[in-house]
């Protein structure tokens, strides 16, 4: 599966975002460089509004992409190089699941979840945002699958009997993903579903609608 990508206007407008709250001469006192660098720059906040959303997703986007810092400085004790290789799928199962949520999150900015009759008048705005929405979960989709295939890596056989203490909440997720529990697919193939059938609801509309 391809990863959906955004419009030139969506890079645009999460570019200018990002320069525009983060200045380049006093972005970080050090150099981000690597994966662990730039997840500590992923932060939850109490309220996620959309920039919040989209500033998560550029540090994870840029954490997939960077290389693994020197096993001293893991977030986790690697003793060995059998724990510092399923530290690193651990780790990028853990990364694609941050940005499976912090996609849904965008895309739950944009959806729109009934076609009222009296949202006639902005019929093609209702349109375009469900196409954003549309957008934002299948790139969660994208995700979803990346992650299912780090957990699968790192549930091989090799890694039985080997649990990194340190990382519980990773292989917690990751025994999730092996026994079930925890199933984005399922999410957002019903959001999916339902999103088609707003849109649907507003195609329909016409000028007799309201």
């Amino acid at each position: 599966m391809n990863k959906p990508v955004f419009s030139r206007h969506h890079i645009f407008v999460i570019l200018l975002f990002i320069l525009q709250i983060f200045p380049a001469k006093s972005l970080y006192p050090y150099f981000v460089q690597y994966k662990e660098q730039y997840y500590k720059l992923y932060h939850i906040h109490y309220n996620q509004y959309p920039d919040d959303t989209i500033e998560n997703i550029y540090w994870l986007e840029r954490a997939v992409e960077a290389d693994f810092c020197n096993p001293l400085y893991a977030m986790g004790k690697i003793n060995d190089k059998k724990d510092w290789e399923k530290y690193r799928y651990l780790f990028m199962m853990h990364i694609n699941l941050k940005l499976v949520e912090q996609h849904l999150r965008l895309g739950v900015k944009w959806d729109k979840q009934v076609a009222y009759f009296y949202n006639a008048p902005w019929k093609e705005q209702n349109l375009d945002s469900l196409n954003t929405a549309e957008t934002c979960y299948k790139t969660a989709l994208y995700y979803w699958n990346e992650a299912k295939i780090w957990a699968e890596k790192a549930n091989a056989r090799e890694f039985r009997f080997l649990f990194l203490t340190d990382l519980q909440f990773w292989e917690d997720e990751r025994e999730k993903i092996a026994n079930g529990k925890l199933n984005y697919e399922r999410t957002i193939n019903r959001e999916l579903a339902r999103l088609e059938k707003v849109r649907a609801d507003f195609l329909a509309m016409d000028e007799n609608t309201y």
